[in-house]
C-alpha cells in the first residue's frame, strides 16, 4: 500500500511523510478488525483525496500545530458551547457575533448539532439525516466553512458534535435497509426475530428506561428488529462492518475540510457491539478511535479529538490512549461537574476533594474539559461508596438533589426541573441554568436585592473554581451574563415533553446589552469573569500541565486547590456556604496577593464570606 501511495502520489512529500509514520500500526490495526486488503485500500486512496482536497490555509494550520502539539494545553485556551438557532439565529448570525465571542475572551467555540435531522425525530440534533448537509433554517456547508475561515482569522477554534453511534431512520443508508437492501441492512443491526435482541436485553443497559425503553426497535413495515441504544428513530451503526468504518471516516474529514477543528465524539463508548457484554467500553472502541486518531494526524493534524465518555475521570483514562498510541486528545470532566453541585446542595466538599486528588495524579499529558452546565441534564452517577461512608445512601441522595435544586429541601434557593423521572427506581435527572441553580432566577422573581447579591456571588465562586481546575474551561452560553431557565419550551409542541429545554434558551441579547453596567446583575457576573478570564490567560499558574493539588482547609465547607508552575505558588479558596466561615490552610511562607482584588493577605487563617473566593500568588 504504502508503496503504491509513493508511486502515484510522489509530488507530495508531506502526505508521504505522514502516511509513512503511522502506516504500519494503521495497517495492522486495520486488517486485525477486518482482514479485507481491498477496503484498507480504498481506505488510503481516500485519504489521499481528502488531503488534497483541503485548502491551503488550513494545511499551513496543521503544519503550525504539528511544529506546536502541545499548543491547546496553555493557560489561554477557553470554550464557549450553544445552539447555533439561539446564539445566532444561523451560521450568518453566528459570525455576526463573533465580536462578542472576542470580547468573552473565548477562542474556542462549540456549535451544537447542525447537521441535517427531521423535526421531531432529532434527539437534540443527535440524529443525523445526512452528515455532508447542515440544517436548511441554520444554513449550507458553505457558509459554515465561510463561519470557520471567519473564525481562524481572530484565532477561534471551531467545534461540532461528530454522531458516531448511529443514524437517523431518515438518513439514506436506513431508508434503502428499510426497503431490504442487504447491503444498507449489514452496516446495521438487523434481526427478523426477537431471539438475538433479547440475548443482548440480558446484559445490555438500558440509556433511557423511562422515556425510550429496550434497546431494540420493531419495524412493522419490513418485519425486522433494528438496534436502537439511544430512541427508535436513531438505528445503531455496525462498526464490525468495514464500509461503515470507512464512510463513517469519510464524513469525518469532509467535516475537517469545512474547517473544523475539533470533533466531539458522540457516545463514543457505545460504538462496538458484542453478544454478551454490555456494548459499551469494549476493546475495539479503542481500535476505532486509535485508527481515528492517525488518519486525522495523517491527513488533518490539526484537528483534536474530544471523548464523549460520561464516567469518573480514572475510568475515562483509557480513552486519552497511551504516550505512544494516544487515541483522543481531550475529554469531559462530567463526574466532577456533578459533584460539584453535589457539594453546593451538601456544602460538604469532601468528595469534590477526593475527585480534585484523583485527577491531580493523573499523567499531565491528559487534558480533562472543565465545566460547570452544558446542554445535557446533570446525570447523579456520584461516588455512592464513598458517600455511604459520609452517612448517604444513594437513593435517598438523589432524591435529596433533586429536591434541594427545585428549591424544595435544605435551604434551596435553587429553580429548575427533572428529567427522565423514573417512578420505579426513583431515579431521575436534573435541568436547570448555573445562575438558576445559584439563586438568581429566584432572587430577581422575588426582587430581593440581598439575595440577588448572594446569587452573584455564588455564580462567580463557581465559575472561579471550575477555571481553577487543570484542563480547557467551557463556559455554556447565556451563563457570562446569568440567563436563567427559559419555561417557553412548553408551548412549543416538538419540545414540551423534554424538560432539556429548560435551560437551552434562547439567548437574551437585550439583557446581553447590559453586560457593561455594573449594576445590574449581567453587568456584575460578566465583568466579574471577565476579569478572572483575562488573569487566568496571563498567570502562567494557570497552565494545564501545572502541579496541582487540593489542601485541608479545616472546614468540610472550603474547597483549597494548590497549584504550582516554574515558581509560582498559587491558592484556589473556595466557600461552598451561604455562611461566612474561615479557611485555616496553615501556610507559614510568607504574603500572598489576591489576583483578583490585590490584597495582600497570610494564607494562614483567612475569613471567607459566604459563597465568597480568593485566588491567591505567593508574593
Amino acid at each position: 500500500m504504502a508503496g503504491n501511495v509513493k508511486n502515484n502520489k510522489a509530488t507530495d512529500e508531506t502526505f508521504y511523510f505522514r502516511m509513512k509514520r503511522c502506516q504500519d500500526e494503521l495497517r495492522w490495526l486495520y486488517m486485525e478488525l477486518y482482514n479485507n486488503d481491498s477496503m484498507y485500500a480504498e481506505l488510503c486512496e481516500s485519504m489521499y483525496r481528502f488531503y488534497t482536497e483541503r485548502k491551503s490555509a488550513l494545511k499551513k494550520i496543521d503544519i503550525q500545530r504539528e511544529s506546536d502539539p502541545a499548543w491547546y494545553k496553555k493557560n489561554d485556551m477557553l470554550g464557549m458551547m450553544f445552539y447555533i438557532e439561539n446564539f445566532g439565529g444561523n451560521l450568518k448570525g453566528v459570525e455576526k457575533r463573533l465580536d462578542y465571542i472576542d470580547e468573552c475572551n473565548v477562542n474556542y467555540v462549540h456549535l451544537m448539532p447542525f447537521l441535517d435531522t427531521v423535526p421531531g425525530r432529532s434527539d437534540g440534533g443527535y440524529a443525523v439525516a445526512d452528515f455532508r448537509k447542515v440544517r436548511e433554517d441554520l444554513g449550507t456547508m458553505k457558509d459554515l466553512e465561510h463561519l470557520t475561515a471567519a473564525c481562524h482569522k481572530r484565532g477561534i477554534n471551531v467545534c461540532m458534535d461528530f454522531v458516531m453511534n448511529h443514524t437517523s431512520e431518515d438518513h439514506e443508508w436506513a431508508k434503502r435497509a428499510r426497503a431490504g437492501e442487504g447491503e444498507y441492512m449489514s452496516r446495521y443491526y438487523f434481526f427478523d426475530s426477537y431471539a438475538i435482541p433479547e440475548q443482548f436485553e440480558r446484559t445490555v443497559p438500558q440509556v433511557f428506561p423511562t422515556t425510550a425503553p429496550g434497546n431494540f426497535t420493531w419495524l412493522p413495515d419490513c418485519g425486522y428488529y433494528v438496534m436502537t441504544t439511544f430512541y427508535p428513530y436513531q438505528w445503531d451503526l455496525n462498526y464490525g462492518n468495514p464500509r461503515v468504518f470507512n464512510e463513517m471516516i469519510y464524513n469525518f474529514l469532509y467535516l475537517a475540510n469545512q474547517g473544523i477543528d475539533i470533533f466531539r465524539l458522540d457516545a463514543v463508548p457505545y460504538i462496538w457491539k458484542e453478544l454478551g457484554t454490555s456494548c459499551r467500553n469494549l476493546r475495539r472502541v479503542h481500535t476505532v478511535v486509535r485508527m481515528m486518531r492517525m488518519i486525522g494526524e495523517i491527513v488533518c493534524p490539526s484537528i483534536l479529538l474530544l471523548g464523549e465518555v460520561v464516567m469518573e475521570p480514572a475510568k475515562v483514562v483509557p480513552y486519552f490512549g497511551t504516550v505512544d498510541k494516544p487515541e483522543c486528545h481531550m475529554l469531559y470532566n462530567v463526574t466532577t461537574m456533578a459533584t460539584t453541585w453535589h457539594t453546593v446542595a451538601t456544602r460538604d466538599t469532601r468528595l469534590l476533594k477526593k475527585q480534585l486528588d484523583i485527577v491531580s495524579r493523573l499523567p499531565k499529558e491528559y487534558v480533562f474539559l472543565n465545566y460547570l452546565r452544558c446542554h445535557d441534564d446533570i446525570g447523579w452517577g456520584l461516588d455512592y461508596p464513598t458517600l455511604k461512608t459520609y452517612g448517604q445512601e444513594e437513593v435517598p441522595h438523589k432524591k435529596y438533589l433533586n429536591d434541594f435544586f427545585r428549591g424544595l429541601a435544605g435551604g434551596s434557593t435553587s429553580r429548575g426541573e427533572l428529567y427522565n423521572d423514573d417512578p420505579v427506581t426513583m431515579d431521575a435527572r436534573f435541568c436547570g441554568t448555573t445562575a438558576s441553580m445559584c439563586g438568581v432566577e429566584k432572587a430577581g422573581f422575588e426582587g430581593d436585592q440581598a439575595a440577588m447579591e448572594l446569587a452573584v456571588r455564588e455564580d462567580l465562586m463557581l465559575h472561579a473554581y471550575m477555571l481553577t481546575q487543570s484542563g480547557i474551561p467551557v463556559l455554556y452560553s447565556g451563563d457570562e451574563v446569568g440567563q436563567v431557565n427559559d419555561y417557553s419550551y412548553k408551548e412549543d409542541p416538538l419540545k414540551k415533553d423534554d424538560s432539556r429545554y429548560l435551560h437551552r434558551g434562547a439567548m437574551k441579547w437585550d439583557l446581553a446589552e447590559q453586560r457593561h453596567d455594573e449594576d445590574t446583575v449581567e453587568g456584575k457576573i460578566f465583568g466579574g469573569l471577565k476579569k478572572l478570564e483575562e488573569i487566568r490567560r496571563t498567570e502562567k499558574v494557570f497552565m494545564t500541565n501545572a502541579d496541582m493539588w487540593t489542601v485541608d482547609a479545616g472546614n468540610n465547607a472550603v474547597l483549597c486547590i494548590g497549584r504550582y508552575f516554574e515558581g509560582d505558588k498559587f491558592f484556589g479558596v473556595f466557600n461552598f456556604s451561604e455562611h461566612d466561615c474561615v479557611a485555616y490552610l496553615h501556610q507559614d511562607d510568607g504574603n500572598y496577593q489576591d489576583l483578583v482584588t490585590g490584597k495582600t493577605i497570610q494564607a494562614t487563617e483567612i475569613p471567607l464570606p459566604a459563597y465568597g473566593f480568593y485566588w491567591l500568588k505567593k508574593m
